[in-house]
């Protein structure tokens, strides 16, 4: 295997994702992993980089037409292109994640709140049990 690649199952294994949504990412042209000549998959650190921002994204509920955008930014961004552009967009995403943190957090606190009001549902009911 050629220096720094590896194969499909161990990047499965070292970011937490299945088989399926690797090929998945592939399929849609997010990541392009290089082949060997019987057609095994072969992934660089930067295709694996590729895969973690991705599944950064995922649960915030970015698009696939986003997360190809802030890829294109990134790779950009990482060949030295200083279009002043790209940090407004890469700005327009810091926010947007910004935006849909504040929105778990807010979830989560309703989860938690709603979670406490069963709890004290129970303790009330308990003892006539």
């Amino acid at each position: 295997m050629p220096d720094g690649l590896v194969q499909i199952g161990e990047v499965a294994e070292r970011l937490g994702l299945s088989l399926r949504t690797i090929r998945h990412y592939e399929e849609v042209g997010l990541v392009v992993p290089e082949r060997t000549p019987g057609g095994f998959r072969l992934y660089s650190e930067t295709d694996i980089g590729r895969l973690a921002l991705i599944k950064r994204m995922k649960p915030l509920g970015f698009s696939l037409e986003e997360m190809r955008d802030l890829l294109e930014i990134t790779d950009r961004l990482g060949a030295g292109d200083d279009d002043p552009t790209l940090i407004s967009r890469l700005q327009m995403f810091e926010r947007a994640v910004a935006e849909r943190a504040d929105k778990l957090r807010e979830q989560l606190a309703m989860a938690r709140e709603f979670g406490e009001q069963l709890r004290r549902q129970r303790m009330r009911a308990e003892p006539f049990a």
